[in-house]
């Protein structure tokens, strides 16, 4: 079980290794705790961590990364583990790369025709333009950041240069996204042929939007379970999620979040490949609202990372 990181979001991925660990212990399996320092030390009960064949971590039956953000959801850890050659939890190194950058994604689903909020990149010299046509409010974002780290809600247009500014201390491809008026919903999905979506649910911030604070701060947010958005709007915010995570070539896990608009229709916003993952956070309450419990879930994804594994070995490389 890996937790920590190089990335803003280390104390939460702390808070959901430790999670992780209890769930799977629970579940009837042995974790080796591995943490991650902020300067990319690997280490564990006892000491440093030895990655070379035969050690205990290339031993185990799979690597559950509970990583968030850069260095853990996008790709990287991920590249390691496969040429560790160990089975790990979660999407592979091209799924979790394409859901980390929004722009990648939000230009899979453009080609594709999947329903979502207007978006610019700024980048060239026509964003600014662009930003003037979708209209207020309107959201600056870095493309490769997870937990709302760097976004900014721009109210008006002359407060768009300094929230492009911010985002962009945090990465160099920034983009700018229209705002949606309808309620935030978010829905889990699990597995990897044949995934399978949990009921939504709606968040409800105690805050004027959903950002790092209402997200980790107890009380900061309500989910409530299943949204209140009517059964034809459930089956379609379900039926999206397996659809995105499907074409976004997810396995495992994901969290997709949704925009249910007033009339109905429904957006989809973005793809986490590894959310939280406390036993209290959005993904596992989800699951557990239908029918899974937190160390049966942990347990599935364990099983779920090692089939993938040995399908993927049954190619030639």
């Amino acid at each position: 079980m890996l937790s920590g990181g190089r990335s803003s979001e280390h104390e939460v991925s702390l808070r959901s290794g430790a999670a992780v660990a209890r769930g799977l212990r629970e579940a009837g399996h042995e974790p080796l705790e591995v943490t991650i320092g902020r300067d990319g030390r690997w280490s564990a009960p006892g000491g440093s961590v030895d990655l070379t064949p035969g050690a205990g971590l290339l031993d185990a039956d799979a690597a559950f990364p509970a990583l968030h953000g850069a260095f853990g959801e996008d790709g990287s850890i991920q590249g390691l583990l496969e040429q560790l050659d160990i089975p790990y939890v979660g999407s592979d190194v091209l799924a979790s790369a394409v859901c980390m950058d929004k722009l990648t994604l939000k230009r899979l689903f453009a080609a594709r025709g999947v329903p979502q909020v207007e978006f610019t990149a700024v980048e060239g010299s026509e964003w600014w333009g662009r930003c003037e046509e979708m209209g207020l409010p309107l959201w600056a974002k870095p493309s490769r950041m997870g937990s709302s780290v760097g976004i900014t809600r721009v109210e008006k247009l002359d407060e768009l240069d300094a929230a492009v500014e911010l985002a962009l201390r945090h990465d160099p491809r920034v983009i700018v996204e229209a705002s949606a008026a309808g309620r935030e919903v978010e829905c889990s999905v699990l597995g990897n042929a044949e995934p399978e979506a949990s009921l939504p649910g709606e968040i409800v911030a105690n805050a004027s939007w959903y950002d790092f604070e209402a997200k980790y701060t107890e009380g900061g947010m309500e989910l409530r379970v299943p949204a209140p958005i009517g059964e034809a709007t459930v089956a379609r915010v379900r039926e999206l999620a397996v659809a995105v995570f499907e074409l976004a070539g997810c396995t495992g896990l994901a969290r997709c979040d949704f925009f249910v608009e007033p009339d109905g229709a429904v957006l989809v916003n973005e793809i986490n490949t590894m959310p939280g993952f406390t036993d209290t956070s959005v993904y596992a309450k989800l699951f557990e609202a239908t029918g899974i419990r937190y160390p049966e879930l942990c347990d599935r994804l364990v099983q779920l990372a090692v089939e993938r594994h040995r399908q993927a070995r049954s190619y030639e490389f």
